[in-house]
């Protein structure tokens, strides 16, 4: 095996993002010159109708001479975002918790305890 192959194999420096579904992986490597360059894996979990899972990963390759101006469009862009949006998170499937929540407490403060009512659910929309 030759040394390069050896050097790639080395983790010289990585660290690890798990975030529900989804783990990023920070992986510093060695070109074959010797110098350093930056991997960013996703990799997300999905699970098949029998139980089982698998794993579909993406991976960026990312080189010195990169690194100034995609740390600022970067930070540019998530400033961006959390200016526009704000840091909660908002999804589809947050939402309609907080509309539950919502219908709660206004039935709540308004009074209205009515046990026979009910929420009429499309399983279309699961």
């Amino acid at each position: 095996m030759s040394d390069y192959a050896m050097i790639d194999k080395e983790e010289i420096y990585s660290k690890v993002l798990r975030a529900g579904r989804r783990t990023y992986f920070f992986d510093v490597r060695a070109t074959k010159a010797g110098d350093y360059y930056l991997t960013i894996t996703e990799s997300k979990k999905f699970t098949n109708d029998d139980g089982s899972f698998h794993y579909k990963k993406h991976k960026i390759y990312l080189y010195k001479e990169d690194f100034s101006e995609f740390k600022e469009i970067l930070a540019e862009m998530t400033d961006y975002i959390i200016n526009e949006k704000g840091e909660e998170v908002i999804s589809e499937r947050h939402q309609s918790d907080y509309k539950r929540e919502d219908n709660y407490s206004e039935e709540s403060s308004n009074g209205s305890d009515d046990s026979n009512s009910f929420t009429d659910i499309s399983f279309d929309d699961i």
